[in-house]
């Protein structure tokens, strides 16, 4: 008889911000362009980090996520003791992340071929990443938390509030970089 093997949603969730932290900083050292949903934070990292240059790209996600929690509770009318798991969840991805940069630049690096394998390799993490972290039911970032409880609260799909999301984060993004 066969036996069945357990995955752990523990295990997903590690394996989960491990593998988003490593494609993000893959992507970065590509340097090609980060994720729609990350490149706020990259780049308040970007223009901060000029002038306090201890301020990282990690820092800069989980201070991205507390304003986006605040606002979530602003919407929602209430706040709920997930919101502080998932500040929790943010504080551990910036930490991953910053982790995961500092490795990715002891990789050798050399030429325009590499920069591609890098972002191929990192857009392979992120999806796996995420694939992840749909198998578990800890707190998701505030990302994911925020479209998660604005569809319910407003009985929408969350495909569609992902992809408005999505699209609001990528302008974001576009202005920021003027």
């Amino acid at each position: 008889m066969k036996e069945k093997r357990t995955f752990y949603t523990e295990a997903a969730y590690v394996i989960g911000i491990l593998g988003l932290a490593l494609g993000t900083a893959f992507m970065e050292r590509a340097d090609f362009g980060v994720s729609m949903v990350v490149a706020p934070a990259y780049l308040l990292h970007l223009k901060i980090s000029q002038f306090f240059p201890f301020y990282s790209f990690g820092m800069s996600e989980y201070m991205l996520q507390l304003v986006l929690l605040v606002a979530l509770t602003v919407v929602m009318k209430k706040f709920k003791k997930s919101y502080l798991f998932s500040f929790v969840t943010a504080v551990f991805y910036g930490a991953a992340l910053d982790a995961a940069i500092f490795c990715v630049a002891l990789v050798p690096e050399n030429g325009f071929g590499w920069r591609c394998m890098f972002y191929a390799v990192g857009m392979l993490l992120c999806a796996f990443g995420v694939a992840c972290l749909f198998r578990t039911y800890i707190a998701p970032e505030a990302y994911e938390l925020f479209v998660k409880e604005y569809a319910a609260k407003r009985a929408l799909p969350v495909e569609r509030v992902k992809t408005a999301y999505d699209c609001c984060s990528c302008a974001v993004g576009v202005v920021m970089s003027f």
